[in-house]
């Protein structure tokens, strides 16, 4: 259920917050009042194209926060898409949109729109006041009794999408086969250095890491050796210019001035310290470089060998795993122009089980179509003569078309429709008039609400192209959805605002020199001077105000049936 809509600096709302309750939710106000900025703002939390026309002028960004407290079933389905739901089940929908970008987030964590969009199907569903039109499309008719089967026919149309996906892949793999032996031959040649070239480098899965491992060791292990050579060589007695060579050399030198100045002493003694600490680092340097082990010959061989992985993972993978899949790739390719007419036939044959599982699935899916058609036509006729389609003829039309087979299956589905006496059935996107599609949608729609998990259903003006006893009607449906479903409808007739359990009024203002539309809940006096204003008074005279509160009692004892 939607608790609450919360909408800053959007288009003509300043900020606003309106909190819904359960039933009949209804929105009223004149025409340009702003009706259609509150249901495109909930559009735009729920993922529809956002730009920064929509920010208020003179603002940085505009908000829209939507607040649901979930069922059961939506849980589910959004712990399902790995997103956070609370403890208490309460999902907070946002959506900031700045002029460079918007961002969206579920309870505080960012989700992308693939995400917003999943989980905008989970929480509510909406019919515009356009959405009639998708009656006028037949894809759409095989869709809706598909949603009116269920479960079934997804199992069904799951399989079918599977066995589709191979039949196309060796389809196309049929197709792409080259008929010249000359080309085939040159192929086979080929296929055969590449695996040939393979197989003579007997490859380990897990070799190259290995290898690159003890050759880095050993390119280390040289370089160390290296150094430490040359340093013991800077530091020895024995290269002109070293340091034990150069120390001793001073130490000589300064011993001969002793027998001329005794206080000369203490410095000698501390040159001899160095030369004798310079002779043990210069020894255990010698020791360290006797330790290093560097096979040249291993290091040689290594080098080879990593040349070879590194030119085949060049060539035929990323890792020696991928070569390796290659080769046995390769192989099979091979083997394929080998027996090219043993391949072929086996192609063919496995065209044809597929083709055949098809058209099983295809088949299974056409009868429970078939099956359902019945009931659903009983109950969206029992719908539509609740709507005032007093001597309405319906009828789901199911057609098999073995060779037209698609993920959807093979079945042509048509909604057939008569809404006069004495006139034939003819195709529902033919013949029905803009007011007639309306209430048949309203009419779908009440006959799939029994099926659906999803609490909140959004009316947007509705009511286009009815009046009178029909309006009745249309509010009386809506009415009975309310007892299980939260409705929120925007609506220009008073019938059906007649029906409100709670009554928000959208008003525009100019407040400081700007137009600010406002959304608030009014008290039940000032709803009943809205259905007068509704009828069409221009004056609030008793006799008005008694017609609407006799409309409200006409809606009350509608809901306590």
């Amino acid at each position: 259920m939607l608790e609450s809509l919360h909408v800053k600096n959007l288009a003509l709302i300043d900020e606003q917050e309106i909190t819904f309750t359960e039933g009949m939710n209804i929105l009223t106000g004149e025409t340009g009042a702003g009706k259609s900025i509150l249901i495109g703002s909930v559009n735009l939390a729920l993922g529809a194209k956002a730009g920064k026309d929509y920010i208020r002028t003179g603002a940085d960004y505009a908000l829209v926060e939507l607040i649901f407290s979930l069922n059961d079933q939506q849980c589910s389905q959004i712990r399902e898409m790995d997103l956070p739901i609370e403890e208490d089940k309460t999902l907070i929908l946002q959506r900031k949109i700045t002029p460079g970008r918007s961002i969206c987030r579920a309870n505080g964590e960012s989700i992308s729109a693939g995400q917003l969009k999943n989980l905008a199907g989970c929480l509510l569903d909406m019919y515009g006041q356009h959405e009639h039109q998708s009656l006028l499309k037949p894809a759409a008719y095989k869709k809706m009794l598909d949603d009116y089967i269920g479960e079934k026919v997804v199992k069904l149309k799951t399989a079918l999408k599977d066995r589709l996906a191979q039949y196309r892949k060796y389809v196309e793999e049929l197709e792409n086969q080259n008929s010249d032996e000359t080309v085939r031959t040159r192929e086979a040649k080929l296929l055969a250095f590449e695996i040939e070239e393979i197989e003579n480098a007997a490859l380990n899965p897990e070799e190259d890491e290995q290898v690159e491992k003890r050759y880095r060791r050993l390119v280390n292990a040289k370089r160390m050796k290296e150094t430490v050579y040359m340093v013991h060589g800077l530091t020895g007695y024995e290269n002109e210019g070293s340091a034990g060579l150069t120390v001793g050399h001073a130490l000589r030198e300064i011993k001969t001035l002793r027998d001329f100045d005794e206080d000369i002493a203490p410095l000698i003694g501390q040159l001899t310290d160095i030369d004798d600490l310079l002779n043990d680092f210069n020894r255990s340097m010698a020791q360290y470089e006797d330790s290093l082990e560097f096979d040249e010959e291993e290091f040689v061989e290594l080098e080879d060998r990593l040349n070879t992985l590194n030119h085949l993972k060049d060539k035929y993978g990323d890792t020696i795993a991928s070569v390796l899949k290659a080769g046995e790739e390769k192989q099979e390719e091979l083997d394929k122009l080998n027996n090219y007419e043993a391949y072929m036939s086996g192609l063919r044959e496995k065209i044809n089980e597929r083709k055949q599982e098809i058209l099983t699935l295809c088949g299974q899916i056409s009868k429970l179509r078939k099956k359902a058609s019945g009931p659903l036509t009983k109950k969206l006729k029992e719908a539509m003569v609740d709507l005032n389609f007093l001597d309405v003829e319906f009828s789901i039309s199911v057609e098999e078309q073995e060779e037209d087979f698609s993920a959807d299956g093979y079945d042509k589905v048509d909604f057939l429709i008569s809404t006069n006496p004495g006139e034939e059935l003819r195709p529902l996107w033919q013949i029905a008039s803009g007011g007639e599609l309306s209430r048949i949608m309203l009419a779908f729609k009440t006959v799939f609400a029994d099926k659906d998990e999803t609490d909140t259903l959004v009316f947007d003006e509705i009511d286009t192209g009815i009046s009178g006893k029909t309006a009745w009607k249309v509010s009386e449906k809506l009415g009975r959805l309310a007892r299980n479903h939260q409705i929120i409808c925007i609506t220009h007739l008073a019938q059906i605002a007649a029906m409100a359990d709670t009554h928000f009024m959208i008003e525009k203002n100019i407040v400081k020199d700007r137009t600010v539309t406002s959304i608030r809940e009014i008290s039940a006096d000032e709803s009943l001077g809205e259905l007068a204003r509704l009828l069409g008074s221009g004056k609030l005279t008793q006799a008005v105000l008694n017609n609407a509160r006799e409309m409200q009692e006409t809606a009350r004892k509608v809901k306590e049936e």
